[in-house]
């Protein structure tokens, strides 16, 4: 893969050797002499947050918040596309939008709502002239982040498996695409792709689980989700959804052991305050057949 050297970055991105030195020492960038294309797509991210008066210390908090929350990724700003809420860093995930620090959701109902995206992209976007295994890659997650490019990000997906069948992270967000798109069979294809290449990968087993509870198939979705929570005890959406799936089966004491699982990693956010109101439920509902039960003895 060609590097571009710190001189090239420079001239690229359009930034001053101070600038780049201070999100070295703020730990958003790695320091170094020679970059990849995923490592100017990642500084060119931090400095158009920057540019929109996001603080360094929020958004290395805000990467280290989503790094938590998704078990499997590395770096938030390349693998998922990158937003301003305010005056902190938002994120969407697998169709969803989260704010991580907050450990909330949002919802864009109407255009007044949604979140501002941290750059504006034009449609439609040309295919990248390299054949390049990681620069395609990239091209994809950047087209990802515009709706009206889906159909090309797929294509660019389609064409990394092409060069490296082996590519986990490719069959993960081509999965993504196909899940959203409700094309599950093709979804479920590629997730189970990225658990041959790499068996311990914990959002491949997470993203399965998804496709199989939406099939109907719960049972199965229960041992995936089980599956991904032995590699990642703190993936907190694993616990959730597992809690969800164990109340479909009418488990509910399965269910509340993940629920209060959840609200201990995520304490703020909308779902916590669904999960608490399971907890509540299942414990009432317990109660009252214990009580039934030594009225009868």
């Amino acid at each position: 893969m060609y590097r571009y050297s710190r001189t090239d970055l420079l001239r690229i991105l359009r930034l001053t050797a101070r600038q780049l030195a201070s999100w070295e020492k703020a730990e958003l960038v790695a320091a170094a002499e020679s970059y990849s294309f995923f490592d100017l797509l990642q500084v060119k991210k931090v400095r158009d947050l920057c540019a929109r008066k996001v603080r360094p210390a929020v958004i290395r908090e805000s990467l280290q918040a989503m790094q938590k929350q998704v078990a499997g990724m590395e770096n938030p700003l390349v693998e998922a596309g990158s937003f301003i809420a305010g005056h902190r860093v938002a994120f969407r995930h697998q169709g969803r939008l989260v704010e991580p620090i907050a450990g909330q959701f949002m919802f864009d109902f109407s255009p007044l709502e949604k979140v501002v995206m941290s750059t504006p992209i034009s449609t439609p976007r040309p295919e990248p002239p390299s054949s390049d295994v990681n620069e395609l890659f990239a091209s994809g997650i950047a087209l990802e982040e515009d709706p009206n490019s889906q159909a090309q990000a797929i294509a660019i997906y389609q064409k990394v498996l092409e060069l490296d069948p082996a590519h986990a992270a490719a069959h993960i967000n081509l999965g993504t695409l196909y899940y959203n798109r409700q094309e599950y069979p093709l979804a479920e294809r590629h997730y189970r792709h990225a658990i041959e290449v790499d068996q311990r990968y914990a959002l491949a087993y997470f993203d399965l689980g998804n496709v199989l509870d939406e099939t109907g198939r719960v049972t199965e979705a229960i041992q995936t989700y089980i599956t991904a929570l032995q590699l990642a005890p703190t993936y907190a959406d694993a616990h959730y959804n597992l809690a969800l799936a164990y109340e479909k089966i009418k488990e509910p004491r399965k269910a509340l052991r993940h629920w209060r699982a959840y609200v201990k990693l995520d304490t703020t956010g909308p779902w916590a305050v669904h999960a608490r109101n399971q907890i509540q439920r299942i414990l009432q509902a317990d109660g009252l057949k214990m009580v039934y039960s030594a009225g009868r003895s």
